[in-house]
C-alpha cells in the first residue's frame, strides 16, 4: 500500500466522522458560505504567479515548520505579492486543520486554495463553508468521471478547480471545464522529484489551459527554468516553510527573481 493509498483510506473515515457531526445544511448556514470568492485566474495575471503555501509537515519530509502561526505567515505572503495561498487541511498526514483557513480568511484579500484529498461531495461544501476559493483535485485518486462531476459541483459553489496530474495516463482526466492543470514535480507514490518530466507533460496539455508547476521547486533556478518553459503559476510550499520566517523568505525570493 502506497502513502497515497493510506491517506485515502484515512480520509474516507474522516469524512464519515465529519458527516455524523455536521450536516450539509449546517455547512450551508456557515458565515463564509455566502461570501463572494476571489479568483485565482485574475490574481495569476496581476500578482507574482506564485501560490505560496502554509504547510507544517508532510509524509516525505516529516515536520517542516510547526512553530509559526498561519496569519503571521500568509499576511506576509500577501504583502510580498503572492497570487494565492495554499493551506493544507489534512490533519493526520500534514498537520493541517480547518482553523488554519478560518484564522486567516478575514485578514487577506487573495484566493485561498484548500489543499486536501477531495474524494466526496461533502468536502466541497466544507471548503466553501470555511472560506476557500479554489479546491485541488488529484487525478491519481479520482476517475475522469469524478473529476468532471466534482468540477461541476465546485463551479456551482463558485469555487475554481486546480487539477493535479503527474503522468501521461492522467492527461485523460483533463476536461474543458477545469480552470487550471497543476503538474506535480513530485510523484505522490514514491515522492521523487523530476522537473523535466513535468515540462514534458506540460507540452502535451491543451494550448489554452493555464498550467501550474507544483512542488519540488527548491531554488531560484528551478523557478526560472519552469517559468521559461511556459508555466503560468508556481505552487511553492516547503521552500519557504522550512525557514524560521517563511514570509520574509518569500519576500527575498520575489526580490531575487525580479518578478
Amino acid at each position: 500500500m502506497t502513502i497515497l493509498d493510506k491517506i485515502i483510506e484515512r480520509k474516507k473515515q474522516e469524512i464519515a466522522d465529519s458527516k455524523s457531526k455536521i450536516s450539509m445544511d449546517q455547512l450551508k448556514d456557515s458565515a463564509f458560505f455566502a461570501r463572494p470568492t476571489f479568483s485565482l485566474k485574475e490574481t495569476l495575471k496581476s500578482q507574482s504567479g506564485i501560490i505560496t503555501e502554509f504547510k507544517r509537515q508532510s509524509p516525505s519530509k516529516g515536520i517542516i515548520n510547526d512553530r509559526v502561526a498561519p496569519l503571521d505567515v500568509v499576511s506576509q505572503y500577501e504583502q510580498y505579492g503572492a497570487s494565492a495561498v495554499s493551506v493544507l487541511t489534512d490533519q493526520d498526514f500534514f498537520g493541517g486543520s480547518f482553523e488554519d483557513i478560518l484564522s486567516v480568511r478575514n485578514h487577506i484579500n487573495i484566493p485561498i486554495l484548500r489543499k486536501d484529498f477531495m474524494i466526496d461531495d461533502y468536502q466541497f461544501y466544507e471548503a466553501k463553508s470555511i472560506g476557500a476559493d479554489v479546491i485541488l483535485l488529484i487525478a491519481s485518486c479520482l476517475s475522469p468521471t469524478q473529476v468532471s462531476e466534482f468540477t461541476e459541483l465546485a463551479h456551482s459553489l463558485n469555487l475554481e478547480v486546480l487539477l493535479e496530474i503527474h503522468s501521461e495516463e492522467e492527461l485523460k482526466h483533463i476536461n474543458s471545464k477545469i480552470d487550471f492543470v497543476g503538474i506535480n514535480n513530485r510523484n505522490l507514490k514514491d515522492f521523487k522529484v523530476n522537473l523535466q518530466h513535468s515540462v514534458n507533460l506540460k507540452n502535451q496539455l491543451p494550448k489554452d489551459i493555464l498550467s501550474i508547476a507544483e512542488s519540488g521547486i527548491y531554488h531560484e533556478k528551478d523557478y526560472r527554468f519552469l517559468k521559461e518553459k511556459g508555466f503560468n503559476g508556481f505552487l511553492m510550499g516547503e521552500y519557504f516553510m522550512k525557514n524560521e520566517d517563511p514570509g520574509k523568505k518569500f519576500g527575498e525570493f520575489v526580490s531575487n527573481v525580479a518578478i
